[in-house]
């Protein structure tokens, strides 16, 4: 079984997606547009060069976007991403990169079952956990 994450944004998911490329150092995502729908599907004029679906490969899985449809849209909240590696460089680079222009929640530091955690809120409204595996973990 393989698990991916779906955000859904409010008409800033492209934005959102070429952030997350830098901070995650991914390729090029897929994206397409609501203009390349399907003839015949209803597409509001004034959303046709939103995000209809994009995705960065993020370790094993991919971290997936749309900008919602006006009226099928929610306000960012009740979760967090959680991402985590071994290679403490690599977990402190994310962190701060997340954090950058966000909120902290939990300063990066060592915790009882990692030895290095943190959590914060990115610019985009995407709550996130970062850290690294516990010995038991690895």
């Amino acid at each position: 079984m393989k698990m991916n994450v779906h955000l859904n944004f409010q008409g800033n998911c492209a934005e959102a997606f070429d952030f997350y490329k830098k901070v995650f150092g991914a390729k090029n995502a897929f994206t397409m547009k609501y203009s390349e729908a399907p003839v015949g599907m209803p597409v509001d004029p004034d959303w046709k060069d939103k995000v209809m679906h994009t995705s960065i490969p993020l370790g094993d899985g991919l971290l997936m976007g749309c900008d919602a449809p006006k009226g099928r849209s929610t306000p960012m909240g009740g979760f967090q991403v959680s991402v985590e590696s071994k290679d403490e460089a690599e977990v402190k680079h994310i962190y701060h990169a997340l954090q950058e222009g966000g909120s902290v929640q939990m300063p990066m530091s060592p915790t009882f079952w990692s030895p290095l955690f943190g959590m914060c809120t990115d610019k985009f409204g995407v709550a996130w956990m970062v850290g690294m595996p516990g010995a038991e973990r690895e």
